[in-house]
């Protein structure tokens, strides 16, 4: 989840998954995939530069995959 804010300054999370556009119109307007749109404070770089870190993160922690032959070295 993103963290971001509204202009009253109250902090929301949302998942970036969910974002289909980000508008400057001065105002940042994040667009969902449902057509909602949320105002926020965050400029469109901010929000962008967060929804990296969390990408990063997320796919930072995944396992190692193990290939097919380290498997079959592992069952003999």
């Amino acid at each position: 989840m993103v963290c971001v804010s509204r202009l009253n300054g109250k902090v929301f999370y949302i998942n970036p998954d969910l974002i289909e556009f980000l508008e400057e119109t001065p105002d940042t307007v994040l667009t969902t995939t449902t057509g909602k749109k949320l105002v926020v404070e965050d400029s469109v770089d901010e929000v962008i530069s967060k929804i990296v870190a969390f990408k990063q993160k997320v796919f930072l922690g995944l396992p190692q995959v193990i290939s097919q032959e380290d498997f079959e070295d592992i069952e003999s």
